[in-house]
């Protein structure tokens, strides 16, 4: 048993032994096959870095493949077997650990560049010998006329030894002369070939100007002309070729014969064909992929007037969870399920399916009725995903979210299309998921902002773009000033200022919020501190800032807080933190823990939007807060005198539980002067809202401050 090799170069060597011992049988070369296999040797090294390269060098593919030209390899067979090897071997010796799927790609991607490098150097020689056979030819024009022309020996053996076909005719188009290379082409006899007439091979897939161009040589007003051509061979099959045609004049100038020079290339243009397949068709379901989809969409989008397209984008509901529970492999089938039944729902003419890659598919119809015809194709989507799907034993449920575009053709591209069909399915997964939904205009535009927002978001923070406004905190029996809550702003450079309701769940979202909670709890602490050296007692005494749920468990919350205090030299007890009760909904000792110790240090800590977490008010007694934060919803039937008992006994039962507890009660979205009065009769002990003053600059806080205090 022969052991594997083991390092890269032992492996390197064994894939050029394999590509040897395949080509050499078909290559005409006076090398020994251990010689030939030395010249292999650098090509092979060269396609493994290709392949290990961060991007794929398809030039080191096309070199390859002049390469073997070079070493003779010109047999259509040499280049089929050096395909062959490198499909079947490249990945396995020299792909090291990578990523099979992406090396099989890139793998795919050189043999299409060897193939590439090996059709345009088999092309220069075949014109270089073309050339030369023209030359001959002029040269011995007088051996067709007089057949003692000194020059008859040489042109026979050029005739006779090439590879290429040439054939001479006479320009009626009776077929005079073929060599053997043309024969083996058409797999024909001499005798038969002589007895046939250019005008006969006519074929379906000529190019409109073949004959025309024919036409104009045998009158004698070209003098040659090349083209891609197709000829059927007696057996029925077809027969591709490069066709040279060139005229042959007497040595008066006179036109005489037709002579014809053909390289046979159809194993070439079934690779190409193949290789064209393969670039845009899916691997795993045979369904166009993104390349061949944005062919199509492009071509329907640049329809005629009158025409409109339609668009479906799906994405499956919960596939990660097969994915991560029964397998890679058991996700595949699923994929490959999912689509033979897209498949079955679009076979009307205009329509087509694709997948995006992933869980990703699309569905394209055009036509002038796609308002209606876009409608049934989802529809037939989403129900041929009702029924279950059986793997491994299993019955699993598939259910998918369709965004769907519909429209016009001329006025979008289609980057603008996908998108909004991208954003609008995402649109249908955020509800639910298991529908459709139709493209929004106005639902994109705010997608779209959004999505500027977070990618503006770090850089914002960095270019001290955001800043804080401070709405007071009242104490409801004497009026005075106790505190502010800070609020973070952002000065955006197109938006203008944005609330944080614009931007703290997408900061959320992407972490920002850590950082940015950190410099707006900095910004607050410093600018208590700079109150209480300027003014005193007279100044805000506490400083409220809002903490949000990913604050709560960043493990650096409470060294941050203390490093943030002493750096500004200011007590704990200046400073509150608010967090919401939906926060602390079933929150566990582990994240109660660093509030706990905030809390034992002498930080405040309120319990913000009390009444809409639905919480069990017997939480409270082991929640470390010293505050609540009723909701404004609280307030809004208060606004006129005298207000709606019920809320009047709800509010007063949570301020006597509130104060039973120790805790001071502190109320929101006061807006009016009735609201207020409510509110202090029924003991709550601090208020803020417009009432009072609407968040601003710290100067004008204090400027309230100091009104309050002089009466």
């Amino acid at each position: 048993m022969i052991a594997e090799p083991d390092g890269p170069e032992d492996r390197l060597r064994r894939f050029a032994t394999i590509w040897s011992r395949a080509v050499f049988p078909v290559t005409s070369t006076s090398a020994t096959r251990p010689e030939f296999e030395e010249q292999l040797l650098p090509l092979a090294r060269r396609l493994s870095e290709a392949l290990a390269a961060r991007v794929v060098d398809t030039d080191a593919g096309r070199a390859v493949g002049a390469a073997l030209v070079d070493a003779h390899c010109t047999d259509p067979d040499a280049l089929t077997r050096s395909l062959d090897c490198v499909d079947a071997y490249l990945v396995l010796y020299c792909g090291g650990d990578g990523d099979r799927e992406d090396l099989r790609s890139r793998s795919a991607r050189l043999q299409h560049a060897m193939a590439a490098g090996f059709a345009q150097a088999l092309r220069e020689r075949t014109l270089a010998e073309q050339e030369a056979i023209a030359k001959a030819a002029l040269e011995a024009q007088g051996v067709v006329a007089q057949a003692l022309h000194a020059t008859e020996a040489r042109f026979r053996a050029v005739f006779e030894g090439a590879a290429i076909g040439i054939g001479i005719a006479d320009l009626d188009g009776n077929v005079l002369q073929v060599n053997g290379a043309l024969l083996r082409m058409f797999g024909v006899s001499d005798q038969t070939m002589r007895g046939r007439r250019v005008q006969e091979w006519i074929h379906p897939e000529d190019a409109p100007q073949t004959w025309t161009l024919y036409d104009e040589l045998v009158r004698g007003d070209r003098e040659h002309y090349h083209l891609e051509k197709a000829f059927y061979r007696p057996d029925g099959t077809v027969l591709w070729t490069n066709l040279t045609v060139s005229l042959l004049r007497d040595a008066d100038g006179v036109p005489q014969y037709q002579l014809a020079l053909m390289e046979d290339t159809t194993e070439r243009r079934l690779l190409n064909l193949r290789l064209r397949y393969e670039a845009t068709h899916d691997a795993l379901t045979g369904l166009p992929n993104r390349t061949l989809f944005f062919e199509r969409l492009e071509k329907a989008l640049n329809a005629g007037e009158g025409q409109r397209f339609g668009l479906c984008y799906l994405d499956l509901d919960g596939f990660k969870t097969i994915n991560d529970s029964l397998g890679h492999a058991a996700g595949d089938r699923l994929l490959v399920e999912v689509a033979d039944r897209l498949q079955s729902c679009a076979t009307a003419p205009g329509e087509m399916v694709a997948r995006l890659g992933g869980d990703e598919f699309v569905a394209l119809t055009t036509g002038p009725d796609t308002e209606s015809e876009v409608d049934d194709l989802a529809a037939r989507i989403m129900n041929v995903l009702l029924a279950p799907v059986r793997i491994d034993g299993r019955e699993l449920t598939v259910r998918g979210s369709i965004g769907i575009v519909e429209g016009p053709t001329g006025e979008r591209g289609p980057a603008e299309v996908l998108r909004s069909a991208d954003i609008t399915m995402y649109r249908a997964k955020s509800a639910g998921g298991n529908r459709f939904e139709l493209a929004d205009p106005e639902a994109d535009a705010r997608a779209i902002t959004r999505h500027g927002l977070t990618t503006a978001l770090p850089a914002a923070l960095d270019r001290g773009e955001f800043f804080i406004e401070y709405q007071p905190l009242v104490h409801l029996g004497d009026g005075s000033v106790r505190g502010a809550e800070a609020l973070v702003r952002w000065l955006h450079p197109q938006h203008g200022v944005l609330g944080p309701d614009r931007f703290i769940p997408l900061a959320e979202h992407t972490g920002l919020i850590v950082p940015l909670g950190r410099w707006v709890l900095e910004q607050s602490v410093r600018q208590a501190r700079e109150w209480r050296e300027r003014y005193g007692e007279n100044g805000p005494l506490r400083i409220n800032v809002n903490l949000s749920p990913c604050q709560l468990t960043h493990p650096g919350l409470v060294q941050d807080t203390v490093d943030i205090l002493e750096r500004a030299g200011v007590e704990p007890d200046a400073l509150c933190l608010e967090v919401t009760e939906s926060a602390l909904i079933g929150a566990d000792d582990d994240l109660l823990k660093p509030l706990r110790r905030l809390a034992e240090m002498g930080v405040d800590i309120a319990l913000d939007d009390f009444g809409t977490g639905y919480s069990n008010l017997a939480n409270l007694r082991r929640l470390p807060v010293s505050v609540l934060k009723l909701d404004r919803s609280f307030t809004q039937s208060m606004q006129q005198f005298p207000a709606d008992p019920v809320d009047l006994k709800i509010v007063e039962g949570i301020v006597s539980l509130a104060h039973g507890l120790n805790l001071a009660v502190t109320v929101e979205g006061v807006e009016t002067g009735a609201q207020a009065e409510q509110l202090r009769i029924l003991g709550c002990d601090t208020a803020q809202g417009w009432y009072y003053a609407r968040p601003g600059p710290p100067e004008r806080l204090h400027e309230l401050a100091l009104v309050d205090a002089t009466g």
